[in-house]
């Protein structure tokens, strides 16, 4: 079975059942929900499920990444992208299109372990 790097549109208990596995397993938690508001997706990567925080380094290629994102939202969908936070632990990105919603998790959850890796 393939590794779940986010989890995506679905219950409450679900987004807990996959926080807890994160955190038996030492790993991130990238959650997307869709934002009924402007139907783009909220995104968040939760490092408090493990034992290593986002380095600056990481950060700065995070914000590269979402730099990225707020381009083709406001250029292809003609949308303004609602905002985004990025730290140590926590991170969230509000306007990410369902077109990109897999890549950009998936590259937010890689990068946050090449994170822990710079900093071992």
């Amino acid at each position: 079975m393939a590794l779940r790097k986010y989890f995506g549109d679905s219950k409450m208990f679900e987004y807990d059942k996959f926080y807890r596995a994160c955190q038996q397993e030492n790993r991130p938690f990238v959650k997307a929900k869709i934002n009924p508001l402007h139907g783009n997706y909220l995104v968040q990567l939760d490092l408090m499920t493990c034992d290593y925080e986002l380095s600056s380094n990481t950060q700065e290629k995070i914000s590269k990444l979402i730099q990225n994102e707020i381009e083709y939202v406001k250029t292809n969908l003609n949308y303004t992208f609602e905002g985004f936070s990025i730290d140590k632990e926590l991170a969230w990105f509000d306007g990410v299109s369902s077109e990109h919603l897999e890549v950009f998790c998936n590259s937010l959850y890689d990068l946050s372990l090449k994170s822990r890796l710079e900093s071992n």
